[in-house]
């Protein structure tokens, strides 16, 4: 695959994903997201942590040239998000199709993170 095509996946992909990522952050607090959090059991603190750190983890993934270490477990720790959402998901909702919307995200992060090392090899 030509470089050129590499950066346009990745960059498409970390992009699509940031968009979904970082508006986030404006709607901690608003009713469908605290009775999402409740639907699900977990308290109030935890929706308001998890959002900004996804934030946090969405802005990191698109500065460039931060150190690779810093982008490696920012990847993880959004798959970890994107994997619990899931489970807390199936858990309490069981296996209906709105249950499994965790996973276009994940996917997202998992091509980006394939192409992230594509376009930087030695990271």
């Amino acid at each position: 695959m030509k470089p050129k095509s590499i950066k346009i996946i990745y960059w498409v992909t970390t992009g699509l994903l940031a968009l979904f990522i970082l508006p986030g952050i404006f709607f901690l607090n608003s009713p469908m997201a605290q009775e999402g959090t409740k639907h699900l059991g977990f308290p109030h603190w935890f929706s308001m942590e998890v959002g900004i750190g996804s934030f946090i983890g969405g802005l990191i993934l698109i500065i460039p040239g931060l150190p690779s270490r810093l982008k490696e477990w920012n990847y993880v720790a959004l798959g970890i998000i994107y994997l619990s959402a899931l489970i807390a998901h199936l858990s309490v909702d069981g296996m209906i199709g709105e249950s499994f919307m965790p996973l276009v995200p994940f996917a997202l992060l998992l091509i980006s993170y394939i192409y992230y090392h594509k376009l930087y090899p030695s990271s």
